[in-house]
């Protein structure tokens, strides 16, 4: 496929709204888009409880907005199948709620004050609450997905339990400049990738797609997943504050050390960079800055971005697994998509 090239605001705006005419170019398929007002209509109901309390909590994370990327890959791997039925609605349903959920377990391991440009619950108000909360978030995920089989509430289950594996280990590698490229591969496959392949996996499922379908549509997913976390990791060290929402670098000051970093630190400046980073969190800006700055001037960056590439290669061969139909553009669109981004993230560098 040919390497597409954005203008930053062209980028811009699709990052920041996912739902929005430009994807819908992306994907011109009327009943994906029908469906998807359905997953708004839906998540609604699914997260309000008998407690009033308890449903603006829950309902706080869907009022910040989102991308609902993870919903829509689940409306446009139904396509796949022939069914014409409700249940990809509720698998869209089901994989966006273990998102939340997971944000807001994520938000107060990180300590995080804000989500999507608004004030996260943990901050608003305490961890104690941020955590029910998104207990109960994932307990409705479960719940919604039940009536689509065991298959598919073994695959949730096995998915949250895949994000845990992911953020545990995350956790233990914080701080740690002596990690490499397998273990942070390890880290976004658990984290990002295996929800967007769930998500994929699961539209096809309820759609009716066959089982070498239903195959070839997660393995695109996952590489799509590594791709999309490949190129957030890349923008931290290469956008502006304004961009990102939050200073560059903001990995880096929560002891997140990224494939960029990882690999400036085995670098000729590694030993600068390891004396910079030796004391541990809290990191002075100026130490951060001075990272990133060897980093993006070490060609890290375009390392990492030409791997990004790489895997969207990959991405490209499971898709051509699947047979030639109306879809075959739509996911060639969303490649597209993902080839931009990483484009933008280079044109930063």
């Amino acid at each position: 496929m040919r390497r597409a090239r954005v203008s930053l605001w062209g980028w811009t705006t699709i990052a920041s709204r996912m739902d929005s005419p430009i994807l819908q170019d992306l994907v011109p398929i009327d009943r994906v888009w029908r469906r998807m007002a359905a997953v708004e209509r839906r998540l609604i109901e699914a997260t309000t409880s008998e407690d009033a309390f308890l449903t603006q909590i829950a309902q706080h994370g869907l009022a910040a907005g989102g991308k609902r990327y993870r919903p829509l890959l689940a409306q446009v791997a139904a396509e796949l199948g022939d069914r014409d039925n409700n249940e990809p609605i509720e698998a869209g349903v089901a994989v966006e709620l273990v998102h939340l959920g997971s944000l807001y377990h994520d938000d107060v391991i990180d300590e995080a004050d804000t989500r999507r440009g608004a004030v996260s619950v943990n901050e608003n108000w305490t961890n104690t609450v941020a955590i029910l909360a998104g207990d109960f978030l994932l307990a409705r995920a479960s719940e919604v997905a039940a009536p689509l089989g065991t298959e598919a509430v073994a695959l949730i289950a096995r998915t949250y339990a895949t994000l845990c594996e992911g953020q545990v280990l995350e956790l233990q590698l914080t701080n740690d400049l002596d990690h490499g490229r397998d273990e942070y591969y390890a880290v976004i496959g658990g984290k990002t990738a295996s929800l967007i392949r769930t998500s994929a996996r699961l539209g096809a499922m309820t759609g009716g797609a066959d089982r070498e379908t239903i195959e070839a549509i997660s393995d695109w997913a996952w590489e799509m997943g590594l791709v999309f976390q490949l190129a957030d990791d890349v923008l931290d060290f290469v956008a502006s504050e304004e961009w990102l929402g939050k200073p560059a670098g903001s990995d880096i000051g929560e002891g997140t050390f990224t494939l960029p970093l990882l690999y400036a630190a085995d670098g000729p400046d590694g030993v600068e960079i390891r004396a910079r980073l030796a004391d541990g969190m809290p990191y002075d800006r100026a130490d951060i800055d001075r990272v990133i700055e060897l980093v993006i001037g070490g060609g890290y960056i375009d390392r990492v971005l030409d791997e990004a590439t790489e895997r969207m290669r990959a991405s490209e061969k499971a898709a051509a697994r699947i047979p030639e139909n109306e879809l075959t553009p739509i996911i060639r669109n969303l490649d597209r998509y993902l080839l931009d981004r990483v484009e933008v993230a280079r044109s930063q560098a």
